[in-house]
């Protein structure tokens, strides 16, 4: 509630991982609460935790670094970009990408960590207590998820009228159920309950990708950036491994989020190596007032 310190309430809601019980986040909440407030305050956190930081003190260190550094450059390719030369341009590409596709690389091996890490918990628990499951509620930073609806899932769709095969029509299914599990996130009435491991199929596409940008552009810039956004879109919607593309325009300042929908991981890496990719990324430099945020997820194609 932005009164500078937590309640039990709203430790659960952040912290509550879907493993930990109530009784031990309870627990957890009296230990790091030193002061006995039944509240933390920022200085109870950064004392409990960072006597638990171990290796990751140094990691925190350098990702903190490692931001600042890039932001320096991001910074430095928006102002020399347009008047560098051909080959200029063409190395500061090169790094540009070279550099996105070694924090991807290490945020996949985070990623196969935290899966590995929450795959053993879950084995090797066998307290029949069931895990505090809650609806999350991050004020402020909530951001408009309410994806919209558009022609692409609809059976006046093009593609309908040459003939989806049935697999595709189960991915459109998919999204659609999607879309009604991300309004039901909305409301604060929401439980989610502990769920059955599916084994799937060996090589099955057993995973959508979600791609979320946020985008901030720069004011005098806006028309320009509607432009190469719309062809963006039409591009990428016209892809074999897209699904649905939506583009939200927040109320406050200039600010965009567009949401991808793709079949699997390979069809996004292959879609973010086609030039009307690589051309909307280098359009980027010159119209957002800061770098571009890119979220990704992997959910399951069936659930």
């Amino acid at each position: 509630s932005d009164d500078g310190k937590l309640s039990f309430d709203e430790f659960k809601a952040y912290f509550a991982d879907g493993v930990l019980s109530g009784e031990e986040l309870h627990e957890l909440f009296h230990t790091i609460d030193a002061h006995n407030t039944d509240n933390l305050d920022t200085e109870e956190l950064c004392d409990y935790f960072s006597k638990h930081l171990g290796e990751y003190e140094n990691v925190l260190s350098v990702l903190e670094d490692l931001n600042i550094t890039i932001l320096k450059a991001m910074d430095k390719t928006k102002k020399d970009y347009q008047e560098a030369s051909n080959l200029e341009q063409f190395v500061t590409r090169f790094l540009l990408k070279e550099t996105l596709n070694q924090l991807q690389s290490l945020q996949s091996s985070l990623e196969c960590a935290m899966e590995t890490t929450e795959e053993q918990t879950r084995q090797e628990r066998k307290d029949p207590t069931k895990p505090e499951v809650l609806s999350v509620q991050w004020p402020g930073k909530r951001l408009a998820r309410r994806l919209q609806r558009n022609n692409s899932l609809s059976s006046n769709n093009p593609h309908s009228s040459t003939g989806w095969i049935e697999e595709d029509s189960q991915w459109v299914i998919q999204i659609n159920r999607l879309q009604k599990l991300i309004d039901r996130l909305e409301k604060k009435d929401l439980k989610l309950e502990p769920f059955e491991e599916e084994v799937l199929e060996e090589n099955a596409r057993s995973h959508i990708m979600i791609v979320q940008h946020q985008m901030s552009v720069i004011e005098e810039k806006v028309e320009e950036f509607h432009l190469a956004l719309k062809q963006y879109v039409e591009s990428a919607s016209a892809q074999g491994g897209c699904l649905h593309v939506s583009v939200q325009k927040l109320p406050t300042n200039f600010r965009f989020i567009v949401y991808e929908f793709w079949e699997n991981s390979n069809a996004w890496n292959s879609h973010l190596q086609m030039n009307y990719s690589k051309a909307f990324q280098r359009s980027n430099v010159d119209f957002l007032e800061t770098p571009e945020l890119i979220t990704t997820m992997l959910v399951p194609g069936k659930y």
